[in-house]
């Protein structure tokens, strides 16, 4: 059966250094399914994901998972269920594929435990899935980008949560790399059931990928759904400021922004 949770924020205000950048955010996360967060650049997106994770405190309003407030959690119960990986995180010098991998595995162990079969499962499973196996006894260091994100993504499933955010998982990954990436965390919601809730930067790939969107203007969710409501020319214009015509991807089905520009429209 797959693992169903609620998880809702209501009337969030958030942000940094005394700068309130959310405004009175209500989202509710559908379980099960991929949702991605997109806007332009400062709207709030990585705000909010961390907000929803508990890297950032809100000045006000509520978080809760399964009814209760994710403020009551302690930290490791809270990360039996929830995992994150930021945008760009920093790699420990020196550190091998595996052993990387292996930390996810934290919230699930005590102080003076040790290494169970479960915790060896997990790591080799999470590897597997992210197709990263023979890169086992690797440096970190020696991997390309795309590589290095398999494994931050291997680090966070091996923490086998039943839900997963991501910030700008494909950033600064070429296409192939980002659609690579994508198919992986499909699959992984598709047999496993996790509820995946991303930002992306790509609207085209959010829309192609998503089951749901949420699309924030300057700290404000001004559209939910899925992508074949959400994303529409009314929409692109009001969030990225761009003329655009929204035709059928030839090949998801899904809607398919194509800039207009100044110099390519033809009548």
């Amino acid at each position: 059966m797959k693992p169903t949770h609620t998880f809702q924020t209501e009337q969030i205000v958030a942000g940094y250094d005394d700068k309130t950048i959310l405004h009175g955010i209500d989202v509710v996360i559908p379980s099960n399914r991929i949702n991605v967060i997109i806007g332009a650049n400062a709207c709030g997106k990585s705000t909010l994901l961390k907000t929803m994770a508990r890297l950032i405190k809100p000045e006000s309003g509520n978080i809760t998972l399964d009814g209760k407030s994710i403020a009551k959690f302690p930290p490791k119960q809270l990360a039996r269920v929830l995992g994150i990986l930021p945008q760009s995180p920093i790699v420990p010098e020196g550190i091998s594929v595996t052993d990387l991998v292996g930390r996810g595995r934290f919230p699930h162990q005590s102080l003076l435990q040790t290494w169970s079969k479960k915790d060896y499962d997990a790591v080799a499973e999470a590897m597997e899935i992210m197709d990263i196996t023979e890169l086992a006894d690797r440096n970190i260091d020696e991997l390309s980008g795309g590589q290095r994100q398999r494994v931050w993504i291997a680090m966070a499933l091996t923490q086998q949560t039943d839900i997963l955010f991501l910030d700008e998982p494909t950033t600064f990954l070429d296409i192939t790399y980002q659609v690579e990436i994508l198919d992986l965390l499909t699959d992984l919601n598709r047999k496993r059931g996790t509820t995946i809730v991303m930002v992306l930067h790509d609207i085209n790939l959010s829309a192609r990928y998503a089951d749901h969107i949420f699309a924030l203007r300057e700290g404000e969710l001004i559209a939910e759904g899925p992508p074949s409501e959400v994303i529409t020319t009314a929409l692109v214009k009001d969030i990225f400021d761009l003329e655009c015509t929204v035709v059928k991807d030839p090949v998801s089905l899904s809607p398919m922004v194509i800039p207009k520009g100044r110099y390519h429209v033809h009548n």
